[in-house]
């Protein structure tokens, strides 16, 4: 199916929340389903317009890199039977369905960063420091950091996430759990962004969501897609600019483009700036996963 799916309604099943981009249903007490549509967002608003098979994008590559990343920290995914849906129903959701387990969300986002871009490329420029962490001095935009770096940020319903510093996930969610979202979260990042170079693609940032899952703290939700990350063009790689990419970073220099505020109701897209950000998407599609072609 190729139109766009920018909610689903699906009566068999009850909807237990509508995120900014997945809906997220329950299936008895110990399992979910996690659609992703093909909404999109930007600064934390669902925009009107979505990209077309982006949720389909994003769906493949999430099960890809939970597979890839299982030796490191198990994840909610189950490989299995979904439940027998109506007709319309399964045709709707195919290649968008993810069933997981329920787990309890911890209410931070775990980012690691490989390079300086950004919210932390500006915090840079303003103090000589990301997170709390001072950098050293005279790096540019773009630069490649000696060693990633963990930077959370809190998780909120609505509104702008807000960026904390270590400590203060310490505080949050206590030492050990806390040295263990880091430990755990650079060694991922360290070897999807070496796969990823192999492919042509520079994994610059990216975001982790983890929970608790019968009391073990598993990976949650999406995993490396372009709505998560920063992708850029490995090839076209220069430090001191903006780079290429090959994710939603399109949309957002758009939207800062025409000075919107970043509250809601969003702007609608150009049909041209949704062409351009759904063929970023699938590049990084097929670079990543080597499809031969589009979904």
């Amino acid at each position: 199916m190729k139109e766009l799916v920018l909610n689903t309604n699906l009566k068999s099943l009850k909807l237990l929340k509508r995120g900014k981009v997945r809906d997220i249903y329950e299936l008895g007490e110990h399992h979910l389903i996690i659609i992703a549509t093909d909404r999109i967002s930007a600064f934390d608003v669902v925009l009107p317009n979505g990209i077309p098979q982006k949720g389909k994008i994003l769906n493949a590559l999430s099960l890809f890199w939970f597979g890839f990343t299982k030796d490191i920290i198990s994840n909610h995914v189950l490989i299995g039977e979904t439940p027998h849906l109506p007709k319309e129903e399964r045709e709707l959701i195919e290649g968008r369905a993810m069933l997981v387990k329920k787990a309890k969300p911890l209410p931070v986002e775990c980012i690691v960063r490989g390079y300086l871009s950004g919210s932390a490329w500006k915090e840079y420029q303003s103090y000589g420091s990301v997170a709390g962490m001072k950098l050293p001095a005279g790096l540019l935009e773009s630069a490649k950091l000696a060693e990633p770096i963990f930077t959370p940020s809190t998780k909120v319903e609505t509104g702008h996430d807000v960026n904390i510093t270590f400590n203060e996930l310490q505080n949050l969610v206590g030492e050990e759990l806390a040295a263990r979202l880091r430990g755990v979260s650079i060694s991922i990042y360290l070897k999807a962004s070496g796969y990823a170079e192999d492919k042509g693609i520079i994994i610059a940032d990216t975001k982790f969501e983890f929970g608790l899952y019968k009391g073990e703290v598993v990976l949650i939700d999406e995993l490396l897609t372009p709505d998560s990350s920063r992708f850029w063009s490995k090839e076209e790689y220069e430090p001191g600019k903006p780079q290429p990419s090959f994710d939603k970073q399109y949309v957002r220099d758009y939207l800062e483009g025409i000075n919107w505020d970043k509250n809601p109701p969003a702007p609608e897209l150009p049909p041209e700036v949704i062409a351009e950000t759904g063929k970023k998407y699938q590049e990084a599609y097929k670079r990543l996963l080597g499809a031969k072609s589009s979904l």
